[in-house]
């Protein structure tokens, strides 16, 4: 399914790469749907070291040692003494259960840090262990580097929790869902995460993200659940497929590096992977942050697409065969009370013609789901699977029709 809006900022890794190309399309007037993009490589860091002079002489001297004596509290020096500020020590208290700290405790030894090379350049992004043959769970624009590099010429380096780094194998990517899987080899003890049920999350809920933002290895951030299928578009490839999710979005901080790496709930449990925010830059090659509006895929979305692509299969996703449009002035439209995705073309055979859908019929609904424009229908329908039965709310004229049909496959 196509769709006729304006391309918006497409979904990149940490990196060095300029983003003056795709994945990162010229800088918007306004703020951007941006994942975390890109993180240049660290060539080292650069310290500073500030040399004192050391005097030298008998009254340096003597000054010296009375000002050590005054702060040791010995009061030869013939200064008044003092006394060291009380220090209450309540020891190393173990985590309380349900606790962020309990969480990254947790979560912490199933995460892990990526590095990618290959022909277009070099980034880093995040990851998560799913079992114990190695299997690592990750972004598809963390592993082509944001569609710079074939998955298949991905140099890639695993960072575990204690300090192993080894070389990993893709197994397979699903550039619509940006979702990614490479496999690790040799490593033991290696600690699957639990995986949750984003379904079950609520919006005010307390969640955990973690994750190697700008590079830090190993950063925990919490916030809640602030909204829930929150449709998000990052990138269209050249047949103008869109990658797009019906997103969980959370205020916990999400930054460039963290893409590929884990949403959890405070039981400890995968509800989501970190994918994309929204940035308020507008320069030129400038790395967005964090101000509070970051976006995960759900994880029940993309579980699917993870046993497909474990079995070797390519992965498929569902399709109602129409392209659609915005209703906001589709047709020369005034109405700014009315919103839905207009079909602007249907294809024979597909799943919505089969159903009697026609041109300029507007879809309001899928399901329960409000329709409030084109990316939320193509979200929405992604959240889907080939064979699913729909219930479609959409307008013909004036009148509200309904019908039900059987979702069709790309594959």
């Amino acid at each position: 399914m196509t769709q006729s809006l304006p391309p918006i900022t497409p979904a990149q890794p940490a990196s060095s790469l300029p983003p003056s190309h795709p994945p990162a399309f010229p800088p918007p007037a306004s703020p951007e749907w941006s994942p975390p993009p890109r993180r240049p490589r660290r060539s080292g860091f650069a310290v500073a070291v500030l040399t004192g002079a050391l005097l030298v002489g008998g009254g340096a001297g003597i000054g010296g040692a009375a000002l050590y004596d005054a702060a040791a509290g010995d009061g030869s020096s013939g200064t008044s003494g003092t006394t060291s500020l009380p220090v209450v020590d309540n020891g190393n208290r173990p985590a309380v259960s349900g606790s962020v700290e309990s969480v990254a405790s947790a979560v912490l030894p199933s995460v892990v840090a990526l590095d990618v090379r290959g022909a277009g350049g070099a980034g880093s992004g995040s990851g998560v262990v799913l079992d114990g043959d190695g299997l690592i769970l990750t972004n598809d624009h963390v592993i082509t580097l944001g569609g710079e590099i074939p998955a298949d010429q991905a140099e890639v380096t695993v960072s575990f929790n204690d300090g192993t780094k080894v070389r990993a194998t893709v197994v397979g990517t699903d550039p619509l869902t940006d979702t990614a899987l490479v496999k690790v080899d040799g490593v033991d003890d290696l600690k699957p995460i639990t995986i949750g049920k984003s379904s079950n999350l609520d919006v005010g809920e307390q969640v955990v993200a973690i994750g190697s933002p700008f590079g830090l290895d190993a950063t925990v951030t919490s916030g809640i659940v602030s909204a829930l299928d929150r449709p998000v578009e990052v990138a269209r490839d050249a047949q103008g497929n869109a990658t797009a999710y019906p997103a969980i979005q959370t205020d916990a901080a999400i930054n460039p590096g963290n893409s590929g790496g884990p949403l959890v709930n405070m039981d400890g449990q995968l509800v989501g992977i970190n994918a994309s925010i929204r940035s308020t830059s507008s320069g030129q090659g400038a790395e967005s942050g964090s101000i509070g509006l970051g976006f995960a895929i759900p994880i029940d979305e993309v579980l699917p697409i993870i046993d497909q692509l474990r079995a070797g299969e390519t992965p498929t996703h569902a399709r109602l065969g129409i392209q659609v449009s915005d209703v906001a002035g589709a047709a020369g439209s005034s109405d700014t009370t009315l919103s839905g995705a207009r079909i602007a073309g249907i294809e024979e055979g597909s799943a919505a013609a089969d159903a009697g859908l026609e041109q300029d019929d507007i879809i309001t609904a899928i399901d329960d789901r409000r329709i409030e424009g084109s990316e939320a229908l193509i979200a929405t329908v992604r959240s889907y699977r080939p064979g699913d039965t729909v219930k479609v709310t959409y307008l013909r004229g004036d009148k509200e029709r309904t019908t039900e049909l059987e979702l069709g496959s790309d594959g």
